[in-house]
């Protein structure tokens, strides 16, 4: 069976706007506040301002996907696949964490800051998400979010 060109294009054209489907606000913002009712926070809503500089920020890593924080103004997590990583993929990759929080002490086990994804997430201070996703020259795909007010402050408990 062959198919023209023009449907190709069509079918090519559908299965990102299905990937893209996956990477809505909306996606993000239920994958977060999801987890956080778990444990009785409070949920996040989107903001446009979080979200533009998420897109900001993106476009700074589009060109090699590195993991490195923008150390800006807001709390942030970011998480790259090699594939086309949907927004709960990215939720759900730092609520991973989850067994390395120690609820008796607040802190990560063992001291060192392997939860931080994690507590940012459920940080119960936090009240508005942004997020923003890009696809590297490599094929990978990289997604920052932005929290405001932010989390993980030393002493504290993120719920």
């Amino acid at each position: 069976m062959m198919m023209s060109k023009n449907v190709i294009v069509v079918l090519v054209w559908v299965m990102m706007g299905l990937a893209d489907a996956q990477n809505r606000p909306k996606d993000y913002v239920n994958a977060h506040n999801v987890a956080r009712a778990t444990v009785g926070v409070g949920p996040l809503v989107w903001n446009e301002t979080l979200t533009q500089y998420a897109r900001e920020y993106a476009h700074v890593r589009s060109a090699d996907c590195a993991m490195q924080h923008s150390d800006g103004p807001y709390g942030e997590n970011l998480a790259a696949g090699s594939w086309n990583v949907s927004a709960k993929e990215a939720v759900d990759m730092w609520l991973d964490e989850k067994p390395l929080y120690d609820e008796n002490t607040g802190d990560c086990i063992g001291g060192g800051l392997d939860c931080r994804h994690y507590t940012q997430v459920m940080w119960g201070d936090s009240k508005c998400l942004g997020c923003a996703h890009t696809h590297c020259p490599d094929g990978w795909t990289f997604i920052t979010c932005n929290y405001d007010p932010p989390g993980n402050y030393i002493g504290e408990r993120p719920y």
